[in-house]
This record gives structure tokens, sequence and C-alpha cells, in this order.
């Protein structure tokens, strides 16, 4: 269990350190270390959930030139939007971000709340999110813990309970409260990620270069690249599907439109069967594509399309197709037989997600 006996390190030493070394240089400080508004802090913070720090910087920049006010994002195509987020996953946090953006323009006159419990009530914020805009954007006392933060507090007070469950969270949550300051509680947030990011580092941490060196537990045994401690989670089976890409003489593929809500909800894939634990029979295309009107003379292309999701890898068989009848009627049959359908070219293709990019880019490579 936690050690409480260690005198906790001021809040202080921190805040210089950050003062000295933070990243200064990321789009979302660039106004005295702060975003310029709540808006331009939530889409940072909603965007680096997950994701890393690097690939975040282009896909904010680029938001933020289409859509630099609340009520800008709010107006836009969901389609747009998933577009525009295509690359970063977890199209949940995009689809979430659009409904966000018009609840605070509708019900909040486009400001967003400074109040951790009341940013909680709006569409995909949750506490992290809430806590990180109330604290970053309004300076308001609210306690931020990312994996950052976590693994700079497992080993500063040898936290041994693993974080990614709910009493090692507990324990982290509590231990942060014990130093977080009533003032400059932004910065201290950040400055926490950014010991975490620079210094605290996952394996080889930095301790020569660490303000809280003499205070830290796991330095002072020689433990810090035991911690944070986490319990593996579970990888399910994998599953497999097959894809169907259908090109008109022109160029045009077939795509239809997965339903708005689950795994990549609202974007547009090649018509696919379900994905499911056992592979599937070779007979099985003739049953999960059934255009109307022509008999299609379908092509295997060698090998297959692999992409991890966070619990379960997926392995993809792709089949190819010349369409040359007319366009309707048509019924893609598959995983969304009553999805909406259209035909793209490469350079009108809506928002597709990595899997998607995957198996395209699989398909030109097998030409």
């Amino acid at each position: 269990m936690q050690d409480k006996t260690i005198t906790p390190p001021t809040a202080i030493s921190l805040l210089r350190w950050y003062d000295k070394h933070g990243r200064a240089d990321l789009p979302w400080r660039r106004h005295g270390g702060r975003a310029e508004t709540a808006y331009h802090t939530w889409i940072a913070e909603i965007m680096l959930q997950q994701t890393m720090v690097a690939a975040v910087i282009p896909y904010y920049e680029r938001f933020m030139k289409r859509w630099p006010r609340v009520s800008d994002l709010a107006a836009a195509d969901l389609d747009e939007v998933l577009s525009m987020w295509a690359g970063l996953g977890y199209y949940a946090r995009a689809r979430n971000l659009h409904r966000c953006a018009q609840v605070v323009t509708e019900q909040y006159d486009g400001e967003f709340p400074a109040d951790a419990e009341e940013l909680k009530k709006l569409p995909g914020i949750g506490d992290y999110t809430a806590a990180s805009v109330s604290a970053i954007a309004y300076d308001r006392y609210a306690i931020v813990v990312d994996g950052n933060i976590e693994r700079v507090m497992s080993r500063l007070f040898l936290i041994d309970e693993p974080v990614n469950q709910p009493t090692g969270k507990a324990l982290v949550k509590a231990d942060a409260a014990r130093l977080w300051p009533t003032q400059r509680s932004g910065d201290f947030a950040q400055a926490l990620m950014d010991l975490g990011a620079m210094v605290c580092t996952p394996k080889d941490p930095k301790c020569n270069l660490c303000p809280w060196q003499k205070n830290c537990k796991a330095f002072a045994t020689g433990r810090m690249n035991e911690f944070p401690v986490k319990i593996k989670t579970k990888v399910n089976k994998p599953r497999y599907a097959l894809a169907f890409i259908v090109t008109d003489s022109k160029g045009q593929v077939l795509l239809q439109q997965r339903p708005a809500s689950g795994l990549l909800g609202g974007l547009w894939d090649v018509p696919t069967t379900p994905w499911q634990e056992t592979r599937w029979a070779k007979s099985a295309k003739s049953m999960v594509f059934a255009p109307s009107g022509q008999a299609l003379d379908w092509q295997k292309l060698p090998g297959t399309v692999r992409h991890v999701f966070s619990h379960f890898p997926l392995e993809i068989t792709v089949y190819k197709a010349i369409w040359s009848g007319p366009k309707k009627p048509l019924d893609p049959g598959g995983q969304f037989s009553d999805a909406k359908i259209q035909w793209a070219g490469a350079s009108e293709l809506p928002a597709l997600s990595n899997l998607m990019q995957k198996v395209l880019t699989h398909a030109r490579d097998n030409a």
C-alpha cells in the first residue's frame, strides 16, 4: 500500500521548473502558456486523449483554421468533421466533439462553463476533460490526472496499486490533491504533464533533471522502472471479415456509411461482412454482396489487411470486382445492407477510417 510518510514537494519548485522548461511551443499554449479560449483548450484535450502530442499538432492546427470558433464547429457538417478527424482514431470523440459544440452554442451562448461539474454535463466530457478545461482554461482548482501524471505520482509516492484500476486511480488522485496549489492550478496541471512527458518518461527517466528528485520514493530505492503498476488488459480473440471493393469504368468506388453509433460510427466503408471470430468461407461473398441485375467477377487479392483495435485484432480478406451495369438498383448486402450508399472518386472520398484506408491501399498495391 501507499506510504503516507514522505514530505510532499512544494508546487513552487515544479512551477519554477515549468516556467523555465515547459513546452511553450505547443500550438494550444501560444498565449502565455494557455490556449486562446476554453474552446481551444477543449479541442486540444479531446484530441490528446490516447494520442501522442506530435500526432495531434497538425490536426489541431487544421481544425482551428477550419473552425476557429465553437459556433463554426457547431454549424459544420458531421461528415466533414469525421473526414478532418480521420487518422486520429476513436471516432466517437469526433461525433461527441460535434454534438458538444452544438450544445455549447445553443445552450451556453457559445461559452464553455468554467465549473468542472457543469462541464461534465456536456456530450463527450468526462472527469478528465472537465478538470482539464476548468483548470487550464479558467485556472479553477481541479485535479487533473492523465497518463503522465499517473506515472509521476506512482513513482513519487510508490503507489503499488495498479493505476488502471479504481483503487490505484483513487490513490493517484488523492496524492495529486496533496500537492495541488490553489493558485496557478492550470499551470500546475500542465507542469505535471510536461514533467511526465519530458523527464519522468515511461522508460529510463531523466531523474537528474527532475525538480522533485530528492522527494521521489522510486528514485530513492532505484525502482523507477517498476512504476506505474498496471494490470494488462485482456485482448479478445482475432476477428475476421471479407471486404468488397467495387469500381466502375471511371475508377469510382462503391461506399456505404456505417451506422451513426458503434465502432467507427458514421464513417464510410466498402461493403463488408460482419466481423466474426471464425474465418469466412470462400462462398460467403455470394451471400453477403448481392448487387441486383449483375453477376460480378470477383478477384481475391493476395494477402490480407490486418488492423488492431484497442481490444481485438481484425484480419480482412479483400475481393475486387468491376461494375459495368446500371448504378441503380443496387443492394450491397453485407454488414450494413440498409446503409446509405454512394460512388466516389479518389479525389472525393468521404470520411474513411484508418482501417478502410488500409483496405483501399491494399487494393491499389495489388491492382
